[in-house]
């Protein structure tokens, strides 16, 4: 990945077939390889361009951004890092939050960054999802989340790890609350992500090779000595109804169905 200061990757090498392409090209296909049709990581406000009606979109929780509490350092300090991330990619943190409507319906968006840190959930990350949760329990409408996560956030250690307890909290009340909630999963997504809110939506949508799981695929045969199967193809899953075929970009199409939107009680979105 070829990279020019403060405006993030210039051109983006795809995983799959290998090759390279620009930035104009990616943005084109929507960040799908023209080649071999292999979904790329996407930038968060590109994902939110592609989801968020025209103008809709007002962002929450823009002035909370990550610290330092434990002084950690590697080889590179905790500071250091976060500095280098925001200018390379744009953003201030590894999730964008924001109240928006998609395809004329109100909805809260959560939206992860991969590029920043891994998309990683620190107590920053946290707050800004629970919050989300939260606003969107008070204006009572749907909330839609798209992630891309290599799970908790090593640099703030417990911190990070008391983020799953307190993000899973505040989706359930907004799930006791009769709300739709829709949960994207992209590639990666992994470790305390998956396993605090993210596998909790009332539909689940995994886009096309997508590895999904609680640890990637490197650190189980690192860790026993043994290859994990070939993963499993995305899909979109709704209770009670399974679609096999795997939603390709843009897959608004489920997002933007009543059916989703109404379905606890269909007088909350009257």
């Amino acid at each position: 990945m070829v990279r020019r200061k403060g405006s993030g990757p210039v051109s983006s090498k795809c995983s799959s077939c290998g090759t390279v392409h620009s930035r104009a090209v990616l943005e084109e296909h929507i960040y799908v390889c023209p080649e071999c049709k292999h979904h790329l990581s996407m930038p968060s406000q590109a994902r939110i361009g592609t989801l968020a009606d025209a103008g809709t979109f007002l962002e929450l929780d823009r002035n909370l951004v990550s610290v330092d509490p434990l002084e950690f350092a590697d080889l590179r300090s905790y500071r250091a890092r976060l500095q280098e991330a925001r200018r390379e990619t744009g953003v201030r943190e590894a999730v964008t939050t924001g109240v928006c409507k998609i395809g004329g319906q109100r909805a809260v968006l959560i939206v992860f960054d991969f590029a920043f840190l891994g998309g990683t959930m620190g107590s920053v990350v946290g707050e800004k999802i629970a919050h989300a949760f939260e606003e969107a329990t008070q204006r009572r409408i749907p909330l839609v989340s798209v992630a891309a996560s290599g799970g908790a956030r090593v640099q703030e250690g417990m911190f990070s790890l008391m983020q799953m307890a307190k993000v899973a909290a505040a989706a359930s009340v907004h799930d006791r609350n009769g709300l739709a909630f829709v949960s994207v999963l992209t590639d990666p997504t992994f470790g305390g992500v998956t396993a605090s809110f993210a596998s909790l939506g009332d539909v689940l949508i995994a886009e096309p090779g997508a590895q999904i799981g609680f640890v990637g695929p490197r650190v189980i045969e690192q860790t026993t000595g043994v290859a994990p199967p070939k993963a499993s193809k995305g899909g979109v899953c709704i209770p009670g109804k399974r679609r096999d075929a795997p939603p390709t970009r843009p897959w608004n199409g489920p997002c933007r169905s009543w059916d989703i939107w109404r379905k606890r009680d269909p007088r909350l979105y009257a």
